[in-house]
């Protein structure tokens, strides 16, 4: 391979150090230098690692070519206001992270399925409190919101465990054993199956503050609410308030706006709450790197991108 030059600005020195040690590993072709060193020069970068670049770098980086981001999602990128249009953004949804977030969303379900966070409390009170669960898995369906490949992926888990299982995006999907809603048009008929609702849409404009009043409403009298994609999603006054009601029995919450929540927030001790600190599927830096070199192969070799950003759909 002719020799590259990556810029990094992902988990400072530490991780910079992680990184070019796999590279160099991996790919000694590819020369790492990290974005916030002083001796950084931009005119050098070939290809860049990162989630939320500061203005002003952009426009120094002539010879940037490609431009990968170090999640899943490419808000970060997105809000940096001199981004250069014609570089092409991929996205870190590798096969790792989509396992992760399968796994991560079948715990979600299953904790509030299984009443865990009342579990939980009684634990840390040293108390012992027997309950029987209401519900098996095969009494309750799940609604997922967004069947790109991690939704795909955790309808499959929660099937095997025994739910139903359907499924909303902007357009129909044709997955095994999975009724598919699409639309504006059908969004309440399938709000008004879904016993428990999970959240993994992409953030785009169209779904700022989507799980809102008027969406909760819809659900079911007593469901539950699983919030794995963005907290710009979300209507955390609008959860809290269908929590009191009643209207959600629990949630799991693992994306807040803003991040990390701050520690006066009442979803840190609401009883009806399981708070994680947005960790559902981050594949390790080596499946990452491993995504990105395969990428960078395609590329250089004129061949399609996997997980290129595609700015009409917004993700």
């Amino acid at each position: 391979m002719t020799p590259r030059t990556l810029a990094i600005r992902n988990g400072g020195e530490a991780g910079f150090r992680a990184w070019q040690a796999l590279f160099a590993a991996r790919a000694p072709w590819l020369r790492c230098v990290q974005w916030d060193d002083p001796a950084f020069v931009p005119e050098d970068a070939d290809y860049a690692l990162l989630w939320d670049p500061p203005a002003g770098v952009f426009p120094r980086m002539t010879k940037l070519r490609l431009i990968f981001s170090s999640g899943a999602g490419v808000d970060g990128i997105l809000a940096c206001p001199d981004l250069p249009a014609h570089v092409p953004i991929v996205r870190q949804a590798v096969p790792g992270a989509t396992q992760r977030m399968g796994e991560f969303c079948a715990w979600s379900v299953l904790t509030l399925l299984k009443e865990g966070r009342r579990m939980a409390i009684a634990q840390a009170e040293r108390r012992w409190a027997y309950f029987d669960p209401e519900f098996a898995a095969t009494e309750r369906t799940v609604g997922i919101m967004g069947l790109g490949a991690m939704g795909t992926r955790s309808a499959e888990m929660l099937r095997g465990l025994g739910f139903s299982v359907i499924g909303w995006s902007r357009t129909r999907k044709a997955i095994p054993g999975i009724e598919s809603f699409a639309g504006p048009a059908e969004r309440t008929a399938f709000l008004a199956r879904s016993h428990i609702l999970v959240c993994l849409l992409p953030a785009t404009p169209e779904t700022r503050r989507i799980v809102d009043a008027t969406l909760l409403a819809a659900l079911p009298r007593g469901a539950g609410y699983v919030g794995l994609g963005r907290g710009m999603q979300q209507d955390q006054d609008a959860i809290l308030a269908a929590l009191e009601s009643g209207q959600l029995s629990g949630a799991v919450l693992d994306v807040f706006e803003p991040e990390p929540l701050p520690p006066e927030h009442p979803f840190w001790t609401h009883p009806r709450v399981t708070v994680t600190a947005h960790l559902a599927s981050i594949a390790t830096r080596e499946e990452r790197a491993d995504f990105m070199l395969e990428t960078l192969a395609a590329f250089e070799a004129g061949a399609p991108l996997p997980m290129r950003f595609d700015p009409a759909r917004g993700y």
